[in-house]
């Protein structure tokens, strides 16, 4: 029997002086660390073992200030007001309150894109991103069937998440199951570029599970130098996920 408990469990979550903190045991983990989660917009103190956990909290507290810097630093959830600007597949589209079913309505010479989408409270976010995946889902069907063509392989199922860690992923096909591919509706408030990017990323692992030289040759085949894209997804990836929350 233990005659010593910690008071802390993996997955807890704590305020300190105000800071969000969430502990986390790594069985991997060789020392105490700490990192900021930029999806959930909260400190990570983790441990190798849950008998460690105490250790991870008073780690945070001494590293306070360096924390609290380090999620000062993340963008801001977006505003969406009517009247304000977001940005779906690269171009402009203003937020519009109106009557009838949420819509997009195409550009002209007088106006943006218009998200016309009238909730209880002005515009609302789920209104929002509602119209914003069906609009995905068109654009990188359409990307998807482009990249496969050129890669002579069948064009597998698109399906929409919004997973905090991965932009995209890909099931190869087996004899057991058919291939396909999930993406990030959120990506839809990228560049197109980077989007396009990260749909050619899936479909190339169509035919390269891994990423090895053959699998990025592939993806340079497919949209040219990747690095660019990957570079504006870490510096602002946390912008999309930060969108409508």
């Amino acid at each position: 029997m233990r005659l010593f408990r910690t008071p802390y469990d993996d997955g807890d979550r704590l305020e300190i002086d105000g800071l969000p903190v969430r502990l986390k045991v790594n069985r991997r983990a060789r020392r105490v660390s700490l990192r900021v989660d930029r999806v959930r917009r909260e400190a990570l103190a983790i441990a190798p073992s849950r008998g460690r956990l105490a250790e991870a909290v008073d780690f945070a507290r001494d590293r306070y200030d360096w924390l609290a810097a380090r999620l000062a630093e993340l963008p801001g959830a977006q505003v969406l007001a009517a009247g304000s600007t977001i940005h779906l597949l690269g171009e402009p589209c203003r937020l519009e309150p109106g009557p009838g079913r949420a819509r997009l309505l195409a550009a002209d010479d007088e106006a943006p894109a218009r998200l016309v989408a009238c909730g209880r409270e002005g515009v609302e976010p789920v209104t929002v991103a509602r119209v914003i995946k069906l609009e995905a889902r068109k654009a990188f069907e359409a990307r998807a069937e482009v990249h496969c063509t050129l890669l002579g392989v069948d064009v597998p199922p698109i399906s929409l998440n919004d997973a905090r860690t991965r932009w995209g992923s890909c099931t190869p096909a087996t004899a057991r199951r058919p291939a396909s591919i999930r993406l990030s509706w959120r990506l839809a408030l990228a560049p197109f570029t980077v989007a396009d990017y990260v749909v050619a990323h899936e479909c190339a692992h169509l035919i390269e599970g891994n990423h090895g030289p053959r699998f990025w040759a592939l993806v340079t085949r497919l949209v040219g130098d990747h690095r660019p894209h990957r570079a504006w997804l870490r510096a602002n990836g946390s912008s999309l996920h930060a969108f409508g929350r």
